[in-house]
């Protein structure tokens, strides 16, 4: 499972002319305890935590860029969850912007990640058969096992290329973590011209 998979969107953020004051004001209104900050064009500069907005002093309204932790450690769409989990577990990170071309398109929050973890089996495999059946046109052709993320889909797939689509949506199911893919009459090796 990549961050595309499981990062919250959209992005809540501010930008660099932000004061702590109103920075403050948005991280109370939404479940976060952290905000990206960007740039006029749509880059992250930093982030500004709640340990921001409770350093300043009453009365004090100084800009974001004051006070937020810069750099900013920052991940791509497709990095493995594992990694992200790794990389906030080393570095007491509580949430990682995720970044496609430098521009800002999610962010992956520990919430998020612990999500994944949690997944009941039998929710996984119902949004996965949703996928299914909407990819074959409602005919159940796969048969499907969930326990504790690993996925088994047995069936008949037309060719390589189908069976390679078929894991690709099995892994965007968050909760998944491995994919066994059983052919049940042998699957073409070539492509045919």
């Amino acid at each position: 499972m990549r961050a595309r998979d499981v990062m919250s969107r959209p992005v809540v953020s501010v930008d660099t002319r932000t004061g702590v004051r109103e920075a403050a004001a948005v991280l109370a209104e939404h479940p976060f305890s952290a905000l990206p900050v960007v740039d006029d064009g749509g880059g992250v500069v930093g982030i500004f935590s709640e340990s921001d907005a409770l350093r300043i002093e009453p009365g004090q309204d100084r800009l974001v860029t004051e006070v937020m932790t810069s750099p900013v450690e920052v991940v791509g769409p497709a990095t493995d969850v594992r990694v992200i989990a790794e990389r906030m577990l080393a570095g007491h990170l509580r949430n990682l912007p995720v970044v496609e071309e430098g521009l800002l398109i999610g962010v992956v929050t520990k919430h998020d990640l612990i999500r994944t973890v949690v997944r009941d089996d039998d929710v996984v495999k119902a949004e996965l058969r949703h996928l299914l059946d909407d990819y074959a046109g409602s005919r159940r052709r796969w048969s499907l096992e969930v326990t504790n993320g690993a996925t088994t889909i047995e069936g008949d797939f037309a060719d390589i290329a189908e069976r390679d689509v078929i894991g690709a949506l099995a892994r965007t199911v968050p909760g998944v973590c491995s994919v066994e893919l059983i052919a049940t009459e042998p699957t073409p090796l070539t492509w045919d011209d």
